[in-house]
């Protein structure tokens, strides 16, 4: 299932080709493209010059955004596990025979995934989603998702029968909707990451993901989940989570700053100094020190 808004031609053809050149046929694989009331951008027609008839699309009544539209996926969904494919990533070959092979090994697992690579506009690779040892037999322990996103979109499959049960993608979170997801799954139904890397998940300055950096509402929805992750599980720290909120903070401030953009910088340096703890404050104050006395 690939949720789609406005797409950029050449990365849409590219993630429908990833998925095509995997294709075991319309009785055994769904694709569809699902158009979130694209304003500027025919998508049905797009996909028919790319894939002719194969792919099919629908369109939601009106823009839903990302939770809804994600969730309109798993409600148009026929089969057992749904994968939902964003309109700028794509798979890398063996994606689908390595998960269903996964999932034949595991038919108790309600989550299976695969490592990402993090690429950019031009396809360059720029890093790597990490292994996560503790989960490539299976787990119900959702700790490795506490302080961060160690899987991404692209490379995660859903049974659909465990989004029936546990509900879909929650409204209220923009940022960190997946994260929230992924870590109410696996704690529900188990998951499993392999640690082949069969996924590429793209970062981009246009991207929703990049546009609440600059403005630091990304901080503001983890202040959510962190919440929602508070109420939820035992082995939660909200004084861990607040100090990596900070640090993201800082570094996201720095990196505005070097862009030239002051105003996204000061954005990010004002939720620092409104948040940091004493112990941030005096290692801030010491690194400082150490730049003065040895440069």
């Amino acid at each position: 299932m690939i949720p789609a808004y406005n797409p950029n031609r050449d990365y849409l053809e590219q993630t429908l080709r990833s998925v095509l050149v995997q294709d075991s046929g319309s009785a055994q694989m769904q694709i569809e493209v699902v158009d979130d009331c694209s304003p500027k951008v025919d998508v049905a027609a797009m996909v028919r010059e790319i894939a002719g008839d194969r792919i099919k699309v629908s369109q939601t009544s009106k823009n839903l955004g990302l939770a809804g539209c994600w969730n309109t996926c798993i409600e148009r969904s026929r089969g057992e596990w749904v994968h939902i494919l964003h309109q700028d990533d794509y798979v890398l070959p063996e994606f689908y025979q390595t998960l269903a092979k996964t999932a034949g090994r595991h038919p108790e697992i309600g989550l299976l995934a695969t490592r990402s690579f993090f690429i950019d506009h031009e396809n360059t690779i720029l890093g790597v989603t990490p292994r996560l040892c503790g989960m490539e037999n299976g787990s119900r322990k959702a700790d490795d998702f506490f302080y961060g996103t160690p899987i991404q979109c692209p490379g995660v499959v859903v049974k659909r029968s465990v989004y029936q049960a546990h509900g879909g993608f929650r409204s209220d979170l923009i940022f960190t909707l997946d994260c929230e997801m992924w870590a109410r799954v696996i704690s529900n139904a188990g998951g499993l990451v392999t640690s082949a890397v069969l996924a590429c998940y793209r970062s981009s300055d246009g991207n929703e993901t990049s546009r609440l950096k600059r403005y630091g509402k990304d901080l503001h929805d983890y202040e959510r989940l962190n919440q929602l992750f508070a109420s939820r599980y035992p082995s939660f720290s909200a004084r861990r989570a607040r100090e990596r909120m900070c640090d993201m903070a800082l570094g996201q401030a720095l990196q505005f700053s070097l862009a030239g953009d002051h105003a996204s910088s000061k954005a990010n340096s004002a939720y620092w100094r409104q948040n940091a703890t004493a112990k941030l404050w005096f290692r801030r104050l010491t690194q400082k020190l150490e730049r003065t006395l040895f440069k």
